[in-house]
């Protein structure tokens, strides 16, 4: 039981677990940032080629 308290102790004070968070919480954050610019962009997206098919003739 010793050896697993001085293991999270070791753990606890090592500088790798918070660097590993903090890169997870940046990714996370740059993740919801891409979802919300491509929601934002997809309407916009959408509608110009819905103009363009609108302008092109008829193929017939």
């Amino acid at each position: 039981m010793k050896s697993f308290v001085d293991r999270a102790k070791s753990f606890l004070k090592s500088e790798d677990g918070p660097t590993a968070t903090e890169y997870a919480v940046m990714l996370a954050l740059i993740i919801v940032v891409c979802i919300g610019a491509i929601t934002a962009l997809g309407g916009k997206v959408s509608t110009t080629f819905s103009n363009v098919e609108a302008g092109l003739p008829d193929g017939t």
